[in-house]
């Protein structure tokens, strides 16, 4: 996802369509891995997290490859909702296999460290896809990730084993059913909608940013692409934090605190653009604060939403990330329904959304209790 992103004003301009039409490549990207998994999850409990995942995996490069070639907006945007749904896998299994292979005070360390190293992806991704739209144009970005789907696929093939054998999972409950219960959870309903309001609300500003830092600040497209390095740095650092924290730092600490550094860093950047001191610098330093703030609070809203119910692990990542994606869907939304460089709305995305996490992950702490 974050590859594209400095794409997008040279793909609109190819495709001769607005801004707000090629930012559906976003939104409904999100959108995409949203509903996706609800699927994979609950089918991973039931048939194992290899095979799920080779197929999602697989998708995932075949539209690639289809979004690489697009001539439209409207296959670009077909291909890429594919493409999400195929990619979402990753997301959902990579969680789950984490928590198989660790107990309970273990994996918030685990997805800790997962959290830290998937950020470097996206920290550097965009860099590149900078550097790649300036070179090569804007099909460029695209093909790059239908390369990466097609090495992801290999060694995914080759190297991981099966964490979650097929015949364990005999005797559980309907796939529909496990997704209902964990709905009914008030821990798992506040965990969840707690780290989704923290950790995924920053989308509202990589659909606008590109639009924001060349329309607004006037910068260069390779440039953008090396502030995103700056900004998944905010990210890494929250996690790596996360990791040293786990196991020695109560959850019920931890959380609270994480998601106040979001809020500072969401008044800053807001308190900023309505003051006149808004900038480059100043934009870069409180929304990589905000993902401090995310990246700490991440891992353990995770951990302890999947260990509700230890039988449904799988169904437990997939709803949590479904309502994850599904916000950060939302908030995209929100902001295109704005101008695409509206550093107002998406200041109020940002801190509302810390606001609300903060209520929400405190009723889950209260209902853990």
């Amino acid at each position: 996802m974050h590859l594209v992103v400095p794409a997008l004003p040279a793909t609109a301009d190819a495709l001769s369509v607005s801004p707000a039409t090629i930012q559906l490549t976003i939104t409904l990207y999100i959108a995409g891995l949203a509903i996706g998994q609800l699927l994979y999850g609950p089918v991973s409990d039931r048939f194992g997290r290899r095979p799920v995942l080779l197929a999602g995996l697989a998708l995932f490069t075949v539209a690639g490859i289809a979004a690489t070639a697009s001539t439209s907006a409207t296959t670009l945007i077909v291909s890429r909702i594919l493409q999400a749904v195929g990619g979402c896998a990753g997301l959902v299994l990579g969680r789950a296999i984490v928590r198989d292979s660790a107990s309970a005070d273990r994996a918030a360390a685990r997805l800790a460290l997962l959290t830290l190293v998937m950020s470097l992806a996206p920290a550097i991704a965009p860099a590149i896809g900078g550097y790649a739209v300036t070179w090569a144009g804007w099909r460029s970005a695209f093909a790059l990730l239908a390369l990466i789907g097609v090495v992801t696929t290999l060694l995914t093939a080759l190297w991981l084993p099966e964490t979650n054998a097929p015949a364990a999972s005999r005797g559980r409950v309907p796939l529909l059913l496990s997704s209902v219960r964990l709905l009914r959870s008030p821990a798992f309903c506040g965990f969840s909608l707690g780290g989704a309001c923290t950790t995924t609300s920053f989308y509202a500003f990589m659909a606008a940013s590109p639009f924001i830092f060349e329309d607004v600040l006037h910068q260069s497209t390779e440039r953008i692409g090396l502030y995103y390095l700056l900004l998944m740095l905010g990210l890494a650092a929250g996690g790596f934090t996360a990791n040293r924290l786990a196991g020695r730092v109560a959850i019920s600490r931890v959380l609270p605190l994480a998601n106040a550094l979001a809020m500072l860093g969401a008044a800053w950047f807001l308190l900023a653009w309505q003051t006149g001191h808004f900038g480059v610098v100043v934009a870069i330093a409180s929304v990589a604060l905000f993902m401090m703030g995310a990246g700490i609070a991440s891992p353990f809203a995770l951990t302890a939403a999947v260990s509700v119910n230890p039988q449904a692990i799988g169904a437990a990542s997939g709803l949590y990330g479904f309502i994850q994606m599904s916000y950060g869907a939302l908030c995209t939304i929100v902001v295109e329904a704005f101008d695409s460089a509206s550093v107002t709305a998406v200041g109020l995305v940002m801190l509302g959304s810390a606001l609300g996490g903060q209520i929400a992950l405190s009723f889950g702490l209260r209902a853990r209790r």
